[in-house]
């Protein structure tokens, strides 16, 4: 019964808090106040648990301890906004940050008084994180730079999902105080008592992406209306899936068309499209976004490297390189370069680019052959020799100088069979978890690009104009003949020919060449085709 009287009253008299802490009682009695009157003892012992001891002293009247836990709120409050981000990241004293800002906001032309808007398109996990570390390094100088992240409104949270969210929250003591101060929390435990759906766009602004629920980013600013997001922006960062880019940028483009400045883009995007005529060719996102938005391509960069985006956010060290005209490249990876995230620079802007979406493809293959092999080494470092091999031959037609590639290609190939999405998407396939029928945008994950990947590269390289000479018929063949691999993803994935058992089949084929053989023919005949990334010969 006790509960009941504290809900009913609607100004306890036995709290009189100071001035200081007036706001969080407020916040304690009107979050008791709003509880559904149908709410059981049962869930009411559920709340009970899972809130803070302050709320704990509230409810069972200890008026003095409650006193005690407000006046720490406020005192961790004020500290916390004093000297550290949102999140927890300290802020840099020494001004480093607001001088590398300065230098950018001179090179972009900005005067006093109008800040840098920066704008993240695609709320997926790579793109969430991009966006929560700029807002981590630069967010608090808000008279001089303005960070936003646009995502589609109105995609729902399921009870399952919101539930897992709540557990998260609870187990970060960090994150639960922060929500307890927006007041923002009250709706998580609602949505876990399934009274509420949230929804995507509203997490996000308290610093949870749908796809990466297990690690907390710092609050965004969020937007869902397109045209208010970009039509002043001056960066704009692509985190949308290759398979969307096109779509999304032509909508931009038509918000565009009234600008004077030119803004600069950064794209994440890690996929590739196969265009077969006049000649074949391969199209990346950025050649998407210049298509669309007749943005020049000196403006247009891409940014790639091998990581997690989980792991980058908690500050696990990586290193990227964002490629493009030197002469917004080598400004913005300064500006982007963090003491635990290191951004090289680079002027192969496409090939970069495709490398990024090559890997993609042949980490399907793997997380399949793992599922299958019982995580067997022997079976995995066989696959590992023929998709490098695969991969390498490749780089050779695309690539005039491929040589150049292998170690930042392996590299990002290696990280995303160890934990990418492409790899758990092919062991999920494998073990029956997932079907193709559900298509390549998977719940918590996001699109898995590998499988549009797969397509593009084995349509690419059936053309035969491309074709090689065959090691051992001695007769022109198409470069897809020479990819076994490849072809099996191919008819695994997209023509659905054979089950994800078939991958092995392909492994132990005995008429399979070594995969030296490969490399050798690669290296000892001129593959080189420019025309494939749209350069003339």
């Amino acid at each position: 019964m006790g509960h009941r009287k504290v809900r009913e009253k609607e100004n306890p008299s036995w709290l009189n808090p100071a001035p200081a802490e007036t706001s969080w009682a407020r916040f304690l009695v009107d979050w008791i106040q709003l509880l559904p009157r149908s709410t059981s003892w049962q869930e009411l012992q559920l709340i009970k648990d899972r809130l803070s001891f302050g709320l704990l002293c509230f409810i069972s009247g200890d008026t003095l301890d409650l006193i005690v836990w407000l006046k720490k709120m406020v005192e961790t409050d004020e500290a916390m906004n004093n000297s550290v981000y949102s999140n927890g990241l300290i802020h840099n004293s020494n001004g480093l940050l607001e001088e590398k800002l300065d230098e950018h906001r001179r090179l972009m032309g900005k005067a006093d008084g109008d800040p840098l808007r920066i704008v993240g398109i695609g709320a997926g996990a790579w793109g969430s994180v991009f966006t929560a570390m700029l807002q981590d390094s630069y967010g608090h100088l808000r008279d001089k730079v303005l960070i936003r992240i646009w995502r589609r409104p109105g995609r729902s949270v399921d009870r399952v999902t919101a539930e897992h969210l709540f557990e998260v929250i609870n187990s970060r003591e960090e994150v639960l105080r922060r929500l307890i101060r927006r007041c923002a929390y009250l709706k998580y435990v609602e949505a876990r008592l399934g009274d509420r759906t949230l929804l995507a766009d509203e997490i996000l602004k308290d610093g949870f992406c749908l796809n990466m629920i297990d690690t907390p980013l710092c609050p965004l600013k969020v937007v869902t209306n397109l045209q208010e997001a970009v039509w002043d922006a001056d960066i704009v960062i692509n985190g949308l899936p290759s398979t969307e880019t096109r779509e999304v940028f032509e909508e931009i483009s038509r918000y565009w068309k009234e600008r004077i400045t030119v803004p600069v883009i950064i794209s994440l995007a890690k996929g590739v499209e196969a265009e077969l005529e006049p000649v074949p060719r391969v199209i990346t996102p950025t050649q998407m976004i210049n298509r669309a938005t007749g943005v020049p391509v000196e403006n247009i960069l891409y940014l790639g490297g091998p990581n997690i985006a989980s792991e980058i956010y908690n500050r696990e060290y990586a290193n990227a390189r964002i490629c493009g005209a030197e002469k917004w490249r080598k400004p913005l990876a300064k500006f982007l370069r963090q003491p635990h995230f290191i951004v090289w620079d680079n002027g192969d802007l496409v090939t970069h680019e495709v490398m990024g979406g090559l890997k993609n493809v042949y980490a399907i293959g793997a997380g399949m052959v793992a599922a299958l092999t019982n995580e067997s080494a022997t079976s995995k470092s066989v696959y590992f020799a023929h998709c490098t091999s695969e991969m390498i031959f490749i780089t050779h037609l695309i690539a005039e100088e491929p040589e150049r590639l292998a170690g930042p290609l392996l590299a990002d190939t290696y990280v995303t069979l160890l934990k990418g999405r492409n790899a758990w998407y092919g062991q999920e396939l494998a073990k029956g978890k997932l079907t193709l029928d559900l298509g390549d945008s998977i719940k918590g994950k996001g699109m898995i690009q590998g499988v549009s990947a797969v397509k593009a590269f084995y349509e690419l390289l059936s053309e035969s104009c491309l074709s090689v000479l065959h090691p051992e018929e001695n007769k022109p063949v198409a470069p897809v003949e020479l990819c076994p691999i490849l072809k099996m993803l191919y008819k695994i994935l997209i023509k659905r020919e054979f089950p994800p058992q078939a991958i092995l089949q392909a492994l132990r084929d005995e008429t399979m060449n070594d995969p030296r053989d490969r490399i050798a023919i690669a290296q000892t005949h001129v593959f080189y085709r420019p025309s494939l990334l749209g350069q003339q010969p």
